[in-house]
């Protein structure tokens, strides 16, 4: 069974979990950094709400049921989709989308070896 770990997402008071494979949460919370950096440089109208990486952690015990544990893989799609339909002509949003499509490549080869060696 591969190690995983959690990145710890909070928006307004709003806390989300997203379960990382062991070797890929960092990039996680520094690319969340990153886009948090620049995010504030974007023109465009339709800018996606960003939740701020607060910390990660190698085991989680939820006793609130109204937080979900999202996939890794389904959160840096939704960021990519996220990005990617944003309308942007003063800011070069192509190094933002490299870096996060950068990360989505290697989490769907993670999840692609992992279920070669399931199997």
């Amino acid at each position: 069974m591969p190690t995983m770990r959690y990145v710890l997402l909070q928006d307004a008071g709003q806390l989300s979990v997203v379960e990382m494979p062991a070797s890929h949460a960092y990039q996680l919370s520094a690319l969340n950094l990153r886009l948090h950096k620049e995010i504030d440089k974007l023109t465009a109208d339709s800018v996606p709400k960003l939740p701020y990486a607060i910390g990660e952690c190698n085991d989680l015990e939820l006793h609130d049921a109204s937080i979900q544990i999202i996939g890794g893989l389904d959160y840096i799609n939704d960021l990519e989709r996220a990005f990617s339909a944003i309308q942007e002509t003063a800011y070069p949003l192509i190094s933002l989308l490299t870096e996060i499509r950068a990360l989505q490549a290697q989490l769907e080869q993670w999840y692609e070896e992992e279920m070669d060696v399931e199997a």
